[in-house]
């Protein structure tokens, strides 16, 4: 059974991994920031978790204005680090763990918490800045990550209440996941700061003190907190420290900090904590899942029919990619003209290469594949939604439509 083994919260000021980069670590400058990674690493060194599960937030990097979500989680097999603008940093992707991100999307949607579910997205700052700090990745990362995004730019924001709640989902969720694995919760973004407006490079490092050791003592006074209020004693930006209140909602009750250090260099009260648990003072662990979406209990004695989930998505995202680029007049005229072509730019499988070929539409209904990306590929091949159905019901489309209350409709 997966088990939470402690947290982590850190400041992600992309300048610590610009710093980090450009091997400041020994500048005076720097100095006293990177000194106080060198106990997270020591203690991840130590614990060897097999995941980082990050509550961060994306700066307009991988998502943008046009859809942004309140929450979202990662489900890829593997992430890439962002280019924010000056380039790609010089990071390895690092593993997701697209099975226990399933699992825990499928646990907290039954929870009502509506998650957003993103793949192939890159990581920005808000994971990778104190990210190389924490683990050693040359030339590969020792664990896997389940990014959990938090939007703490663009208002209305969830509320630190309904952040902390999520964080005890998410507990639940982990501890319910069958596989044996350790996970530490890591909590990022501030302490105080402000980046715009006349009221640029606040900082109030005594509400930081106050504000860590409420975390520990009294999280549900934090939790009681307006984002004015946040924004009052931390600056507009310090907002994002709902996102920490993510993570102490995911340990248990009581939790003693075993590390601490803040550096206040320019703008931002830089920050990064370790918290071990109290195991006795929260609930014990919650009984495995085999089926963690109780709402899809029993579909599986439903003859014909092929729920599209997060499994599915993440097996056959090229796929599903392929047949939603036929939205794309260019690639749908590639996907005329070359269809091997267009295979490699999508790159398909030997098996779903031929699953296209022989147009099997059951097929990729039962590989993975949306029938609403699928019919896409049906309108190129001017091939009706009608036709389908009937080819994948093993009928004629005459034979269909006499089942049809009104066949004239067609």
């Amino acid at each position: 059974m997966a088990h939470i083994i402690g947290g982590i919260g850190t400041s992600h000021v992309p300048t610590i991994g610009l710093a980090y980069d450009r091997k400041r670590q020994d500048d005076p400058a720097w100095a006293p920031l990177f000194e106080g990674y060198k106990p997270v690493a020591a203690w991840l060194a130590e614990k060897k978790p097999d995941v980082l599960l990050f509550f961060y937030n994306d700066h307009a990097n991988s998502f943008f204005f046009d859809c942004y979500p309140t929450f979202s989680i990662g489900v890829s097999p593997q992430f890439d680090m962002a280019d924010e603008g000056a380039g790609r940093r010089p990071l390895p992707s690092i593993r997701g763990h697209a099975g226990l991100a399933a699992h825990v999307t499928d646990c907290l949607v039954n929870e009502e918490f509506d998650m957003a579910v993103f793949q192939d997205r890159p990581l920005d700052h808000g994971c990778n800045s104190p990210l190389g700090l924490m683990w050693p990745h040359e030339p590969a990362w020792p664990g896997a990550i389940l990014p959990i995004a938090i939007n703490v730019l663009q208002y209305p924001l969830p509320t630190a209440q309904r952040c902390f709640k999520l964080g005890q989902a998410v507990r639940r969720a982990v501890q319910s996941f069958p596989d044996d694995l350790k996970v530490v919760v890591v909590g990022t973004g501030g302490l105080s700061h402000q980046i715009h407006g006349e009221r640029t490079g606040f900082n109030d490092t005594d509400w930081d003190d106050e504000f860590l050791r409420l975390f520990v003592e009294a999280p549900h006074e934090m939790t009681a907190l307006t984002h004015a209020e946040l924004v009052r004693r931390g600056g507009a930006e310090s907002a994002e420290v709902i996102m920490w209140l993510a993570m102490r909602g995911a340990l248990t009750d009581e939790i003693r900090c075993v590390h601490q250090n803040q550096y206040l260099a320019t703008t931002t009260n830089m920050a990064v904590t370790i918290y071990e648990q109290v195991e006795a003072s929260g609930p014990p662990p919650a009984a495995p899942r085999p089926r963690p979406n109780a709402q899809l209990a029993g579909i599986e004695e439903i003859d014909g029919t092929y729920p599209f989930d997060v499994r599915a998505s993440v097996k056959a995202v090229n796929l599903n990619r392929f047949f939603w680029r036929h939205r794309e007049p260019a690639f749908r005229a590639l996907v005329v003209d070359d269809l091997e072509a267009a295979f490699d730019e999508s790159h398909l499988t030997p098996e779903e290469r031929a699953l296209v070929r022989k147009q099997d539409w059951l097929g990729l209904v039962r590989y993975g594949v949306s029938f609403f990306v699928l019919e896409k590929f049906a309108r190129v091949l001017r091939v009706s939604n009608l036709q389908v159905y009937a080819i994948m019901r093993g009928e004629s489309l005459e034979d269909f439509l006499k089942t049809r209350r009104v066949p004239e409709s067609a």
